[in-house]
């Protein structure tokens, strides 16, 4: 049973989980204090600390201040991840206060306020970047060959990039090119008229990296869908290029998977959450879109089930490989009642619907509960996992909603892919997460925060230490990962205390050894017994059952045996010739005349044996 109740370190925000997010085989987490902390498969660099060594347990990222110096480091308030990569958004140093630098919407999201530096480490390979944003321009972090580092190739690596390709560490390098959409009444730069960019969210996917600033405008980088010499592709962007189809509305939130992008842009001044419009493009080969064909689009485009005459709000949205995932709610009603929505490719049972066919119209999962409240939903590579507001689970989906790819199954009758969501509790005893904050779902994993942020739970592949239990074991239920990381001084305590440990346990198995063999050697001459007294009652029955012509039975035990534990035996015999029936006296008669026979019948062949033995030893007469 979970420790309910108990929360350790509540109260101490640098153990206080406000974000989780997972790439392809690796986590991350961001704390209270804004410090972030990766485990997992550290190939490529991802996990930002200064190796491609993989780590089983959370390891915090360092981060440099981008002035210079070693006495305040970025407070980081946001964090994503893509396969091989991940961005981080910090608050400028100016901000003392973490909590001050953000507010929360309608929803419970959070909001940032103020000035913010996007220190985008791009712990990746292939397509990824990393900005800085201050007031006078945007700064990127690393170097990659295409685009995900949002930088052109130009600068020279340091001695933390791995031949000009990725970066082990987060990295800031050259300045964020302003080309900004212009105001078509002034033919001025949004910037020159509302001032420096400042970015308020940070979104990643496989091979692509986005950001959302003040103005709700949407920049992408990476591996991005585009319209290319009249044909659709995935084009690399060195350089973070604003989407000009928003320009004039708000994205509020975005998500992207492999090759598609869903974006919620709201068309009023400000998001007040009633007001969004789901927009997709990118590839469609599945229906990932949601638009009602397999065509692909290089420019956003409505999806009509949730355009502005929809009566769903949507509120959370996510990505998988070839799949998409939404949360809404009704518009302008009271209840908290939550509906997921999902559509795209579904071969693996990743929509829920009970089926491998793919959705090309997003459509409701119906096997969930409906009066149930969803705070969080995240897609892996084929499955998808929700978390409602009381703790419940759910996961779908590939290798029963773990994510397990097919080389990792188990290969037992119970494997194979969930088709429909299937509840994940927490522990054989505790079906519900305690206070859950959030999910965060990696190619073949998934992540729990709940506990109010205190507590991390994961499950599904844990190869290269990607669950962040200390080891590389898959996991099929939710295990507790390690957190908070011990310290130190913690871990000369653990140290201590499991020799303790070890020497209780040594003490505990010298007298459970010796109890063992008092207990075995009791066993046996109980079991000696047994067999003693089995023959006895045995031996009684026959006797009984010779001269009484019946099995003996409790009733047959006399009185004063009973009573007094002594047998006078001539008085029993006494008492039971006295109380026998003319029948019993009968057959006793009949039982001692036959033994009587037998007896002097015994004697007689005795007494023959004799004489013949005494003739044959006499010596022979003498002539």
């Amino acid at each position: 049973m979970d420790d309910a109740g108990n929360i350790p370190n509540s109260g101490n925000p640098s153990h206080k989980v406000i974000a989780v997010t997972a790439g392809e085989a690796h986590t991350l987490l961001l704390t209270g204090d804004g410090s972030v902390y990766s485990w997992g498969r550290g190939m490529f660099g991802r996990l930002g600390h200064g190796s491609e060594k993989d780590e089983l347990l959370p390891v915090q990222v360092k981060f440099q201040n981008p002035n210079g110096g070693e006495a305040d480091t970025p407070k980081i308030v946001a964090i994503a991840s893509g396969a091989y990569h991940n961005l981080a958004l910090a608050v400028e140093l100016f901000c003392e206060v973490l909590q001050s630098a953000y507010t929360e919407d309608l929803f419970g999201h959070m909001i940032f306020k103020g000035r913010f530096i996007l220190l985008e480490f791009v712990f990746c390979r292939n397509n990824s970047s990393f900005c800085v944003l201050t007031d006078d321009g945007i700064y990127i972090l690393d170097y990659c060959m295409d685009g995900q580092l949002g930088t052109d190739g130009e600068d020279t690596p340091d001695e933390n990039s791995i031949g000009g390709v990725y970066n082990l560490a987060p990295h800031l390098l050259n300045k964020f090119p302003e080309s900004h959409p212009l105001d078509s009444s002034t033919g001025v730069s949004e910037v020159q008229g509302k001032g420096s960019i400042k970015i308020h969210a940070v979104k990643a996917g496989g091979m692509m990296s986005m950001a959302i600033d003040n103005r709700g405008t949407l920049w992408m980088w990476g591996n991005c869908p585009q319209e290319s010499k009249g044909e659709f592709s995935l084009v690399s962007s060195f350089i973070p290029m604003p989407i000009l189809a928003f320009h004039g509305l708000n994205v509020a939130k975005v998500a992207c998977g492999n090759e598609h992008v869903v974006a919620l842009v709201s068309a009023g001044e400000s998001n007040n959450g009633e007001d969004l419009v789901c927009y997709s493009w990118g590839f469609n080969n599945h229906g990932q879109l949601g638009l009602g064909d397999r065509e692909n689009r290089a420019h956003p485009e409505v999806v009509k089930t949730f355009d502005e005459e929809s009566p769903w709000t949507i509120y959370d949205i996510a990505c998988g490989a070839a799949h998409t995932a939404l949360l809404t709610r009704k518009k302008k009603s009271t209840e908290l009642e939550s509906k997921c929505w999902t559509f795209g490719l579904g071969d693996n049972g990743q929509l829920g619907h009970g089926t491998t066919q793919s959705a090309l119209f997003p459509t409701p999962v119906q096997d969930l509960p409906q009066d149930i409240s969803l705070i969080g939903i995240d897609c892996g590579l084929f499955h998808t996992s929700v978390v409602s507001s009381s703790g419940d689970v759910w996961s779908w989906g590939m290798e029963k909603g773990l994510g397990l790819c097919p080389d990792a199954g188990r290969g037992s009758s119970d494997s194979g892919d969930a088709l429909s969501p299937l509840l994940k509790p927490c522990a054989p005893y505790q079906p519900k997460f305690p206070d859950p904050v959030q999910v965060a779902c990696g190619a073949a994993h998934t992540v729990i925060v709940a506990r109010d942020g205190y507590k991390v739970w994961s499950w599904g592949r844990g190869r290269c230490g990607v669950l962040g239990t200390g080891n590389e074991l898959d996991c099929y239920t939710p295990t507790k990962v390690r957190w908070p990381p011990p310290t130190e001084d913690s871990e000369e305590e653990e140290s201590k205390s499991s020799l303790e440990q070890d020497r209780e346990k040594e003490k505990e198995a010298e007298v459970k050894t010796e109890t063992d063999e008092k207990l075995s050697s009791a066993l046996n001459e109980l079991k000696q017994l047994q067999l003693k007294l089995s023959t006895m009652e045995q031996y009684a029955s026959i006797l009984h059952g010779c001269v009484f012509g019946k099995p003996f039975a409790e009733q047959d035990v006399p009185a004063s045996l009973k009573d007094s534990g002594s047998f006078n035996i001539a008085k029993e015999w006494e008492n039971m010739l006295e109380t026998a029936d003319h029948r019993t006296l009968m057959r006793l008669e009949m039982f001692y005349r036959d033994m009587l026979a037998g007896v002097k019948d015994k004697q007689m062949k005795r007494r023959i044996k004799e004489i013949v033995k005494e003739c044959l030893q006499s010596p022979e007469p003498k002539n």
